[in-house]
């Protein structure tokens, strides 16, 4: 007999989730899932067993209820995290109360978020003395309004999560003034400290039977960023991480360590911020606070000659870039002997005498340790900038990153499978893997080799839906290769009949800016509106794309998540080229060197299977309710001509395929 159906939890969560039961019940438009019911039924069974399972579940098998109802029936302390803080409050706010009140069961919850989500009532302070608000450069007159909103709100917030000022866009600059960060934190020495909005969130999270937290909060936990605060997450019982196709590339960031120009700007200003209360600490820190601040720009300019993103060695051999970095080293230096002797003057200089001491040690690690003594990876290979690993220390890639106005510098492991077991390991907690997009070509050996996972329970639901019925996938004839200059334009011819078939409605996705752009020009006189990545805050270019009813939405990679669109406003999805990593990201170039080194197939054993999951993130725009019909243009002629297209095409949904332009447009006349 099946174990799952034998057991206690999980023959509750199946009823709870059956026709008629607690769900159909106390929950308007509840439909019983088969599906569902055997994701609730595995779910269980890994809590009881304080085991680990991988399941994938399609879009419209109902995952969110089907973690829930096992997690709030079992009693045990659970976190759930999960991809983004959109989807954190979606989660909390929508779905857990009415499961919960469905179920009749007052378990206590929380939502956790990280610290840089609440509003730091000592920064604010801080800020006030500041009346310009005119730091970096922005409009002041925007950044006092939006200052005073702040203000205003902070006398009536119970929790302080600045998600509530709906009027303050997510990318405001006053953010960083008014909330901290665990650089600048002053922890318990804060004057602030009994009113601190992230200290009360985690006091709640820590009596509570069921926290929601995201993906960032939930590594910075594993990776021991004790913040201040110590564990953040204590004594949970079983882990549930819902879109977990994401975990290996964020662990990545948290298990190594970055340096960026903004942190060493705020560090500067932080510490003449502090002087006013304290006499003469302005004369001894103006000067090597504007020298840091003055070397982070000026390393910035020096790199304006190196591409976006390269490796370590790249940067150095750059002309003048290693005079830059000898000189922001010494700026931080100077700054951070500076404020020695005022440590004991205030608790603010003693946290800016850390984190300088922090930023230069973060700095010199990623030069090498010796700083701007000679490089350890002189004499290396300069395929890869990935220095032998030493001890228990995995191997890394130092690397960076430019922006307009600012750099990263970063150091990634390579493979944070160890790190994952043993954290997990020695929490003795049940673990749920769970997402749409987790299996390539039917199995979990990719993601379970990233995560560090050598046994689990597999379970792959799919899509309920009528894919005979509801979706058509077009895979365009003729087309050149993706490399081919003219590739562009015959993409968009292939494309313009489609469009006038489906009225618009449509979402495309570019595997680059170039290709976007290019095509936003090509449909630009098209009689339908053109809503462009890029041209307007993500949240208001979807709610517009939305509320046209035949728009066409143009997007790259970050669109391939996070785009739900159901019913007619979305009908077509259109994928240029298969989404194979961009080949100038050292952190993945790196990664296929040491698969290579070690006697794997790099695009085997890594570019096919990450490049099959973007896939199947992007194609899911498209179906997203048992109402909704559409149609899958992918265009990328490597689907048909070569040997792994199969492999693509296989792991997709059993959608009907066709070359014929004449199926599509029969499609729409029978909508």
């Amino acid at each position: 007999m099946d174990p799952i159906s034998t057991s206690r939890l999980g023959a509750g969560a199946r009823d709870a989730l059956s026709e008629g039961a607690a769900l159909a019940q106390g929950i308007p438009g509840f439909v019983a899932r088969p599906a569902q019911q055997r994701l609730a039924m595995a779910v269980a069974e890994a809590f009881e067993q304080r085991g680990v399972l991988l399941a994938e579940a399609g879009t419209g098998t109902g995952k969110t209820f089907a973690y829930l109802v096992p997690a709030l029936l079992s009693g045990m302390k659970t976190i759930i995290s999960t991809g983004t803080r959109a989807l954190q409050d979606q989660l909390y706010f929508r779905d857990l109360p009415r499961v919960r009140d469905a179920l009749g069961i007052g378990l206590k919850t929380a939502l956790l978020k990280g610290r840089s989500n609440y509003l730091c009532l000592y920064r604010m302070e801080q800020a006030k003395g500041d009346p310009q608000l005119s730091k970096g450069g922005f409009s002041s007159r925007e950044q006092v309004a939006q200052f005073q909103r702040v203000v205003a709100w902070s006398g009536r917030t119970k929790f302080g999560d600045m998600a509530e000022l709906d009027a303050l866009p997510e990318d405001s600059p006053l953010l960083p003034q008014v909330t901290s960060t665990a650089d600048n934190c002053l922890g318990s020495e804060c004057p602030s400290w009994s009113d601190c909005f992230v200290v009360q969130a985690r006091q709640r999270a820590q009596t509570a039977d069921l926290v929601v937290v995201n993906h960032h909060l939930l590594l910075a936990d594993l990776a021991l960023k004790q913040e201040g605060f110590g564990e953040i997450l204590p004594g949970a019982q079983a882990f549930v991480v819902d879109e977990a196709h994401q975990l290996p590339e964020l662990a990545a960031q948290f298990f190594g360590e970055g340096l960026g120009a903004r942190p060493l700007v705020e560090l500067a200003r932080d510490a003449i911020a502090e002087c006013k209360d304290v006499p003469g600490a302005l004369g001894s820190l103006q000067e090597p606070a504007r020298m840091l601040e003055q070397a982070a720009r000026a390393l910035r300019a020096g790199m304006d000659h190196l591409p976006q993103r390269g490796t370590r060695w790249r940067a150095l051999e750059g002309e003048g870039v290693e005079a830059g970095f000898q000189a922001l080293e010494h700026a931080l230096q100077a700054l951070q002997q500076a404020l020695q002797p005022l440590r004991e003057a205030a608790p603010g200089f003693d946290a800016c005498h850390l984190r300088a001491n922090d930023q230069l040690g973060r700095l010199r690690r990623w030069l090498g340790e010796a700083g701007s003594g000679p490089r350890p990876d002189a004499g290396m290979p300069r395929s890869a900038d990935v220095p032998a690993a030493s001890g228990p220390d995995p191997v890394s890639v130092h690397w960076y990153e430019l922006t307009p106005r600012g750099f990263r510098l970063q150091r990634t492991p390579l493979d944070v499978s160890a790190p994952l077991r043993a954290h997990r390991d020695a929490s003795h907690a049940a673990w749920v893997f769970t997402s749409a997009t987790l299996a390539v070509a039917g199995g979990f050996s990719h993601i379970a080799q990233r995560l560090g996972i050598d046994t689990a329970v597999e379970l792959i639901e799919p899509s309920p839906f009528d894919w005979d019925r509801q979706a058509l996938c077009y895979l365009p004839p003729r087309l050149p290769e993706p490399a081919a200059r003219d590739f562009g334009a015959a993409l968009v011819d292939a494309l313009l009949p489609v469009l006038h078939a489906s009225a618009g409605r449509a979402f495309l996705l570019f595997a680059s800016h170039r290709a976007l752009r290019e095509a936003a020009e090509l449909l630009r006189d098209g009689p339908w509106p053109l809503f462009v990545q890029g041209s307007e805050p993500r949240h208001v270019l979807l709610q517009r794309f939305r509320e046209s009813g035949n728009g066409v939405l143009l997007g790259t990679a970050s669109f391939r998540e996070g785009v739900d669109v159901a019913g007619d406003a979305l009908s077509v999805v259109v994928i240029d080229k298969l989404p194979f990593a961009a080949p100038d990201d050292p952190v993945f170039e790196a990664r296929l060197d040491a698969i290579r080194r070690s006697g794997g197939n790099p695009f085997r054993d890594e570019q096919l299977p990450q490049a099959v999951i973007a896939l199947k993130q992007g194609a899911g725009r498209l179906i997203r309710t048992e109402r909704d019909r559409g149609v899958l243009v992918l265009c990328d002629p490597r689907l048909t001509q070569k040997s792994y297209g199969r492999v693509f095409l296989e792991s997709l949904p059993p959608i009907p395929r066709t070359r014929e332009l004449a199926d599509v447009q029969a499609f729409f006349a029978d909508n």
